[in-house]
């Protein structure tokens, strides 16, 4: 919106020419998303707090979560208008990638805000089903992969780190596979979103990873010096990711250890979709497995504990999602929500390095 109405003004106010840098509004972005957090945050967990909408925890959890009963969740609203607004007053808002990615953030946020609605109205940590929540999920990711299917510019290739040259081109079948990048981005976020800080601390890692990602795929010369696909237009998402960084942060004000406010599905499934999206449009997918590796390993551990305990009755952890596991171990919960950050940052670097490791 800024951009719209100031930018076309740079001819008589040559100051305003600032506003057709994509590194200006991507920091302006990130410091609007961290004042709207910081700005509305205590408000909304006062609200949240007035009206009882608080979490509830699973029986079968880790005895020490029972005092967290009752903490405000849905605090994902607040990043969630903090990654909107943003990105609406500083994006070129004729950019179809802008448009796709708000798409599954919003339409990802509106599945969480019900479950968590249902979860608080019947004072139970059961949501939406299981079936049922995918099925929306699948539904809006499908939207999504379609269109850029349908926008001639965009690639249906897929790029491999660490090897030049290696693109294939998927064609109709890049529609399920980029599906299946925005919705199990999505679903990884939320099984990592068990303790306080954990989710929020590794998406703000990815964002700002993925920040540079489409910065330089949306640049022609770094695109081409580097030997990646280059993505007309993807420089815009920059700002996006800018958002989500600020949004991130000033959300961890507030649920950083012991927290204020938990974000529930509203902000996980949101954010989740909203990496998975930038990924498969920055033409960075296979990367995401790396960038995103806590979320992976969280996912993956679930999966390992169920199909364990299904084929042999046994179960390979203490408790799945595996930050469960090192709860029951004894670590305490900063200790292991600061060293999977740690590990977040180590392979965000090892992310970017693949940028030159051709």
């Amino acid at each position: 919106m800024l951009y719209h109405l100031l930018y076309p003004l740079h001819t008589q106010f040559s100051a305003l020419q600032i506003f057709r840098y994509i590194t200006f509004r991507a920091i302006y972005a990130t410091i609007t998303a961290l004042l709207i957090s910081f700005i509305l945050g205590p408000w909304l967990i006062e609200k949240l707090s007035n009206l009882q909408i608080g979490q509830s925890i699973r029986k079968d959890g880790p005895q020490s979560h029972f005092v967290k009963e009752g903490t405000p969740t849905m605090g994902g609203t607040l990043i969630l208008l903090a990654v909107v607004l943003p990105t609406l007053l500083w994006t070129d808002l004729t950019n179809i990638y802008i448009w796709v990615t708000l798409l599954v953030t919003v339409g990802f946020g509106v599945v969480g805000f019900v479950d968590d609605y249902r979860k608080v109205r019947r004072r139970s940590s059961d949501g939406l089903s299981a079936r049922e929540k995918m099925w929306w999920l699948m539904l809006i990711a499908a939207v999504a992969a379609t269109i850029l299917y349908l926008y001639p510019p965009f690639k249906t290739t897929l790029a491999f780190p660490f090897f030049k040259g290696l693109e294939p081109d998927l064609g109709l079948f890049y529609i399920p596979f980029a599906l299946l990048v925005i919705v199990g981005a999505s679903n990884a976020v939320n099984l990592t979103d068990g303790l306080d800080g954990l989710a929020i601390g590794p998406t703000i890692i990815a964002s700002g990873t993925y920040l540079l990602f489409a910065y330089v795929a949306g640049n022609v010369r770094l695109a081409d010096y580097l030997q990646i696909s280059t993505v007309q237009g993807a420089g815009e998402l920059a700002v996006l990711c800018g958002a989500m960084v600020g949004a991130g942060l000033g959300f961890l004000w507030f649920n950083t250890y012991p927290a204020q406010v938990f974000m529930g599905d509203v902000g996980s499934l949101s954010l989740g979709g909203a990496l998975g999206t930038i990924a498969v449009i920055t033409k960075q997918e296979i990367v995401l497995v790396i960038v995103g590796g806590i979320f992976v390993v969280e996912a993956l551990s679930v999966v390992f504990q169920v199909t364990s305990f299904r084929l042999w009755g046994r179960r390979i952890f203490r408790m799945a999602p595996i930050h469960h596991h090192f709860e029951l171990k004894g670590w305490p919960e900063p200790k292991i929500i600061v060293r999977f950050w740690i590990i977040s940052i180590i392979l965000a670097l090892v992310a970017l390095s693949t940028l030159k490791l051709r």
